[in-house]
This record gives C-alpha cells, sequence and structure tokens, in this order.
C-alpha cells in the first residue's frame, strides 16, 4: 500500500510539472569556446563510455580540435585514414581548409546541440573546432552489419537469391539494381521521439499515382511515436482498417518482388533497421502472386496460382465443412462413408467441434515451437512430434482419423499460401468458420462465407479497393488474376494501382514461323 501511494505520488508530481512548463526547450547553440562545447557534451552523454572524445592539434588551425563519436557505429578504418591522418600529418606549409583535408564522401555543418546529439547517435563523427560556432558533421557510419544472404521467408526457385538486410542504404541499392532509372524517386522521413528512424518512400515519379502518394505520406508525418522498429510495426499505423484480419500492405525481403511491384505502379516504403519493405496499395489477389510465377511458363504458372486459390478456401473451410457434415448435415454423406466415420468416432467422447479444436491448437503450437527453435531441431520435432501425436490421439480415443486427416490436409493447404501475413489471417479465419458450424450447420459456412466477401469489398488500401479487380470489376486486370497469361499479352499496368501511364510495354508478341 505504501508503494503504490509513493507511485501514485511520483507520477502525480511528474504530470504537475508538466503542465506548469510551459516554456519552450531551449536548444542551445554551438559555443566558440572548445571548452564549453565539451562541457555540453559530456552533459549530454552522461554514462555513455563508448563516446569517444580526442582532442588534437592541427597545423594549419590555431587552436585545438576535438573529434567525437559513438564506438561500435563508426567504421573505424575511415576515421584513422580519411579523418585523424590527413589532419595529423598533413605537411606543413600548406595552406588547405578542413574541407580539403578530410577525403570522406560526405560533410555537412551543423549549428546547435540536438542536432549534434542526434548525428552522433545516427553514428557520425563530429569535428569541434576551437573559436568557430559550427560543426563538421563527417559520414563515418560503420554500424555492425550482416551480409546479403538468400530470404528466408520467400523462397524461389527462378528469382534472385539475394534479400535484404538491415541497413537501408544496402536494400536501396539492391532495388536500384533492378531499376536503373532516374524517374526513381526517393522521399525521406524521420520518424522516432526518443530513436530516430529513417523511412524511404521509393517509387517512379512518372508512373505512380501522385494521390496515392500523397495519401501515404500524410499518414507517416502523423505518427507520434517513441520509435519505428520494423516494418511489420509501421504498418500498423498506416493501415486503413486496424481491425481487419487481412494484411493491408505487402511486406517483402525480396528485392526482386519489390521491383516488380515499383514498376507496376505501387510505392515501397525501405524501413531502416528492418530486412522487410512494405508495398502498397496491395489487393487480396496480390497475396497469391510470386516471383517464380513470371519465370515459369504460363501455363504451369497458372496451374500453380489456381491451387493456392484452391488451397486459401481448403484452409479457411474444410474443418468447418467436416463440423457442420458430423453435426447437422450427415445425410448427405454417403452411406458407406457415414458408416466409416461413425466406426471411426465410435469412441470419440468429444462433440466435434471439441474435437477439430484440440487438433488445430495442438498443431498451431507444433507449427509455432519448430519456427521458435534451432531449424535442425525445428524440423525434427514438426515431423516427429505430429506423427507420434497424431497416432497416439487417435489410439486413446481422443479423436478419430477422420478428423486427423482434415487436419493435415488443412496444414499442408495453408502451406501453400505464398504470403506469410495472409496465411497467418486464414489461421485465425478458420476457427471463426468452426464455430459458426458448430452453431449453425452450412447454414453458418455460408453466413460467414457472406461477410467474408462484404468485407473484402468494403476494405480499401490507401484508399484503393482492396477487391480490385473482382470488386469493382476490372477486367483488363484478369490477365494476371487466376490465370496469367503469357507476359506479351500484359502491356498495361494493373488499373488497380491507378497508375499515371498505364502501358508498360509494346507489341512483343514472339513471331510465328510460316
Amino acid at each position: 500500500m505504501a508503494m503504490r501511494g509513493w507511485l501514485r505520488r511520483k507520477k502525480t508530481s511528474v504530470k504537475d510539472r508538466m503542465s506548469h512548463s510551459s516554456e519552450p526547450i531551449r536548444v542551445r547553440e554551438i559555443s566558440e569556446r572548445l571548452s564549453d562545447n565539451l562541457a555540453e557534451l559530456n552533459a549530454i552523454f552522461t554514462l555513455t563510455p563508448d563516446l569517444v572524445i580526442r582532442t588534437f592539434a592541427c597545423q594549419h588551425i590555431e587552436g585545438m580540435v576535438t573529434l567525437v563519436y559513438l564506438n561500435g557505429l563508426v567504421d573505424k578504418n575511415s576515421i584513422n585514414n580519411n579523418v585523424l591522418r590527413p589532419l595529423l600529418s598533413h605537411p606543413e606549409g600548406e595552406k588547405s581548409s578542413i574541407l580539403d583535408l578530410l577525403s570522406v564522401g560526405k560533410v555537412s555543418v551543423v549549428y546547435d546541440f540536438r542536432k549534434v546529439e542526434t548525428e552522433i547517435l545516427l553514428g557520425s563523427s563530429l569535428l569541434f573546432i576551437e573559436g568557430r560556432k559550427e560543426v563538421l558533421v563527417i559520414q563515418t557510419n560503420g554500424w555492425p552489419q550482416r551480409a546479403i544472404e538468400d530470404p528466408q521467408l520467400e523462397a524461389a526457385l527462378k528469382g534472385g537469391h539475394q534479400g535484404f538486410v538491415e541497413t537501408d542504404s544496402m536494400n536501396i541499392a539492391l532495388i536500384r539494381r533492378y531499376i536503373p532509372n532516374r524517374e526513381l524517386k526517393i522521399k525521406e522521413i524521420w520518424l522516432g521521439e526518443r530513436g530516430l528512424t529513417k523511412l524511404s518512400i521509393m517509387y517512379l515519379a512518372d508512373v505512380a499515382n501522385p494521390e496515392v502518394l500523397q495519401e501515404l505520406e500524410d499518414r507517416l508525418k502523423m505518427i507520434k511515436v517513441d520509435s519505428i522498429l520494423n516494418a511489420s510495426e509501421l504498418e500498423e499505423y498506416i493501415e486503413d482498417n486496424p481491425y481487419s484480419l487481412f494484411p493491408q500492405f505487402l511486406t517483402s525481403e525480396r528485392p526482386d518482388t519489390v521491383a516488380s511491384h515499383i514498376l507496376q505502379g505501387k510505392i515501397a516504403v525501405v524501413v531502416d533497421r528492418s530486412p522487410s519493405v512494405l508495398i502498397g496499395p496491395a489487393t487480396f489477389v496480390s497475396f497469391f502472386q510470386n516471383v517464380d510465377d513470371y519465370g515459369t511458363r504460363w501455363p504451369v504458372a497458372t496451374f500453380i496460382r489456381l491451387l493456392r486459390y484452391l488451397a486459401f478456401l481448403i484452409a479457411t473451410f474444410l474443418p468447418a465443412i467436416y463440423i457442420a457434415l458430423i453435426s447437422f448435415n450427415y445425410e448427405v454423406i454417403p452411406l458407406d462413408l457415414i458408416l466409416s466415420v461413425g466406426e471411426s468416432r465410435e469412441k470419440v467422447p468429444f462433440p466435434p467441434l471439441l474435437e477439430a479444436f484440440i487438433m488445430e491448437l495442438t498443431l498451431e503450437m507444433l507449427r509455432e515451437s519448430g519456427i521458435r527453435l534451432p531449424a535442425p531441431i525445428g524440423q525434427t520435432v514438426g515431423i516427429v512430434g505430429g506423427i507420434v501425436i497424431g497416432q497416439a490421439v487417435v489410439q486413446a480415443g481422443i479423436v478419430s482419423n477422420i478428423m486427423v486427416i482434415v487436419v493435415a490436409f488443412t496444414a499442408i493447404s495453408s502451406f501453400i499460401i505464398p504470403n506469410y501475413d495472409m496465411a497467418s489471417a486464414v489461421r485465425l479465419i478458420r476457427f471463426l468458420m468452426m464455430i459458426l458450424a458448430a452453431m449453425f450447420g452450412f447454414v453458418g459456412i455460408i453466413v460467414g462465407l457472406m461477410a467474408l466477401i462484404g468485407h473484402l469489398i468494403t476494405l480499401e488500401s490507401l484508399g484503393v479497393p482492396y477487391g480490385s479487380p473482382l470488386a469493382p470489376v476490372r477486367f483488363g486486370d484478369w490477365k494476371d488474376l487466376f490465370i496469367r497469361l503469357p507476359l506479351w499479352k500484359m502491356k498495361e499496368r494493373p488499373l488497380s494501382a491507378h497508375t499515371i501511364e498505364e502501358e508498360r510495354q509494346g507489341n512483343n508478341r514472339p513471331r510465328e514461323d510460316g
């Protein structure tokens, strides 16, 4: 009780101090005296043992010079070779300015300590000069980063094997490799009150819709948050319907996938420190398209795409259909099959809904445990756990053989969906359909299907209809919907993107002999 009272008084006192402090925070400017600047730095960066402050004399400057940076966020080779060595070993008698001595790519100037603090935390090196009311910001960023690797979540057979990393400059370079065009523009936005995060909006200026671009910028600029840690976290702040189960932005870790969507007229958001890139506006059908669809013969790609849509229906409705057949509409089951089902469920003490829930939750646990464990162990746990548990629950009479088959088909179907976010939404919708089937049978499934279609029709992504090109109907986009026609037939960009320039290729039909 005493502790809670102390916390309550402390919160009240902090609130009172905040309400009475109406004066704006004063930004201190850079002083001509180097000692004052160093004192201000020590006051800002208290308990910061990785802050490096080195003061030395430069032969062409009267007074001392101080170099400041955070150890671990800079490239020490660049500091030693491009900053310290030119300043300390420049021959006497040559008259050169500081900027002429520094052999780095980018040097800028700041005049107040707020920008000084920001630049140090972002990995820049700062050069304080005695007698000057300015600070040189030297670009020496060199934080730890991993090498470019094969994407983990988006495997491709014929696509590239380069995935994004946690450094935005490298991610932008990967995208530029696929679109070496001057119309590829980048707008930078900084977000975060405590940890600044750089967002890079990438688009084709002569293709992307400026209204959609402006809508995205407005939503990003309205965000007030401590920090953005990854792209999926940013998605929740800018999506149209935050209560929908369906993802409203594509998230990709493949540069070829992002480049393909940018060429279609969509907009990509590269988030620094995140290995994924947001793409919008997104439609429902775009989550069933894969980069391999356009590197495979079109009949094969069409078959695989139809297989994905079938897998979506199976993963969503198969357990619900099983529950409806067993609980309400068993008269539609053929006689031989219903005898087999009845024999399988003879010793099962649970109703079909509880039986399905037991198996589905067991499957979800196995799936999550396989993800969290190291890859070799996770695969072993998933396979062995599924076999052992499936056989054990059937022998114990907890679930029926038919239920195990249904759950297995459902799991395999959910793995076929190429996008992880859409597959996760299907996993949750499946439980809702199971409950409706247990309550109302096939009538509940039909009502759930109608509600699902109505929700998809009303959903939007950056103001663009989510159900396009099915709702509203745009027959021009049906060339890349259920059936993937040959690439030379797709002369126009998707109408759902509302692009400025609709045509993307000429008449490239192969010449027929004879």
